[in-house]
């Protein structure tokens, strides 16, 4: 049995949506398991929100193009999705054998990544920041941490020494805000940076990701190269950045984890895994195009039609085959990281830049608490992340001359980062 939608689509942008997503997504399960949503004003898509739909969907290259440019004129310019929507020469909107061909060349370089290597980067960049508010007593762990330290880490992944670090975490942060100029600024020098960077190791190798991806036998042109390291920086970072924050609201507030900072691993990949399941950094996202006129789980769906996948819904969908405690630590079968063939293939990297990342937080600050009642605190309105506005903390503040390990000594032991040597640019126009 087939059906069209006929009610009214659910708005997924705007403050509503942000304060209460679940009451949304019961809005749109109620339509069946694809509704039509607003993903931004006057912008209509179709929306999975079923967990079964999802994964048929994401499973299927046949019927499912992730091309977006038959409707990508259609988004308006100035909403949280335009950028995202938008069609690049990379990974993300390939479809057989290119997107085959380029994939392989990230999958392959990331392979080339040591563990323990990313993990002691993250513990350094992560000393940096603990450095410049250890000693306050307070912090807004979004803006002050979880936003910065996946790009400072990035940054070193690619090859770039440790000064460009803050400079690209202000040109993305300029490419998102509402100022026009601003973003105009920080585009800008955020093209420098990918030039700079691949003039850089295209004439001297290094170990890292941009040499790898330069040197992989598929031969990505510097066009392609430069794209897949754009998609890396822009889509890596804020989901990391939003799973740590989300993972940390967990460890300071609820009652399995409260008090456990400092237990070691496990109860802090508990609560990652809880925020995966529950608050997906992640919400809504996966564009594809229908091909063809096509049925999706007894639902209608037009040619050329923009269609969107809710990670967080589907997660949260009662047939997502989750025990009724919802107990779902060590499960692995969340949508998070979507799935199929456009997984996403920074899925170990980004957890173990979270995990080493809130690690090192609660080892030097392990009486960090809320500072404002966890019902207080709000996200963002955009259509795609989940994404804390702030994060308020307080703790016992330490000094650099404490004794035992600090932020400051640590990072005076371990000031190297293997980068290529460079000198110091500013590239960035001060957005």
């Amino acid at each position: 049995m087939t059906s069209t939608i006929d009610t009214a689509p659910v708005c997924l942008w705007g403050p509503e949506h942000a304060a209460d997503p679940q009451r949304s997504y019961e809005l749109l399960r109620a339509q069946g398991p694809v509704g039509l949503a607003e993903a931004a004003p006057g912008f209509v898509v179709y929306l999975v929100t079923d967990y079964r739909a999802a994964l048929d969907l994401l499973g299927d290259t046949e019927t499912w193009s992730k091309d977006t440019r038959p409707w990508q004129s259609r988004v308006p310019e100035n909403s949280s999705i335009s950028q995202p929507a938008q069609w690049r020469p990379n990974v993300t909107f390939a479809d057989g054998d290119h997107h085959a061909y380029l994939r392989k060349v990230i999958t392959d370089c990331f392979a080339l990544l040591d563990p323990h290597e990313v993990r002691t980067m993250t513990f350094r960049h992560a000393d940096t920041l603990l450095s410049g508010f250890a000693d306050a007593g307070h912090v807004d762990l979004v803006g002050q941490y979880a936003r910065q330290l996946p790009l400072m880490v990035f940054n070193s992944l690619f090859g770039m020494d440790d000064v460009y670090g803050p400079q690209l975490v202000e040109m993305l942060a300029a490419m998102v805000s509402s100022d026009p100029e601003r973003i105009g600024q920080g585009a800008q020098a955020f093209g420098m940076y990918l030039n700079t960077l691949y003039e850089l190791k295209a004439g001297r190798r290094g170990h890292d990701l941009t040499s790898w991806f330069i040197d992989h036998p598929n031969g990505l042109s510097r066009e392609e190269a430069t794209n897949q390291i754009l998609l890396t920086l822009g889509a890596g970072n804020e989901p990391t950045a939003n799973l740590i924050a989300n993972t940390c609201v967990r460890m300071l507030s609820d009652d399995r984890y409260f008090g456990t900072l400092t237990t070691g691993s496990l109860p802090v990949q508990h609560a990652i895994d809880d925020a995966l399941w529950n608050d997906s950094p992640v919400a809504n996202y996966s564009f594809h195009t229908a091909r063809r006129d096509t049925v999706l789980h007894g639902v209608r769906i037009p040619a050329g039609s923009p269609v969107m996948v809710s990670y967080a819904a589907a997660n949260t969908c009662p047939h997502a085959g989750v025990s009724a405690d919802g107990y779902r630590s060590g499960n692995k079968a969340h949508l998070a990281f979507a799935a199929g063939p456009h997984a996403c293939p920074a899925r170990d990297l980004a957890l173990l830049i979270a995990t080493a990342a809130i690690e090192r937080l609660a080892t030097y600050l392990p009486d960090i608490s809320l500072a404002v009642p966890v019902e207080e605190l709000t996200y963002s309105e955009g259509t795609i992340h989940r994404t804390l506005t702030a994060l308020p903390a307080r703790f016992t503040p330490l000094t650099p001359d404490a004794d035992g390990a600090t932020p400051w000594s640590r990072s005076a032991q371990d000031s190297g980062n293997g980068a290529t040597p460079t000198a110091p640019t500013q590239l960035s126009t001060t957005p």
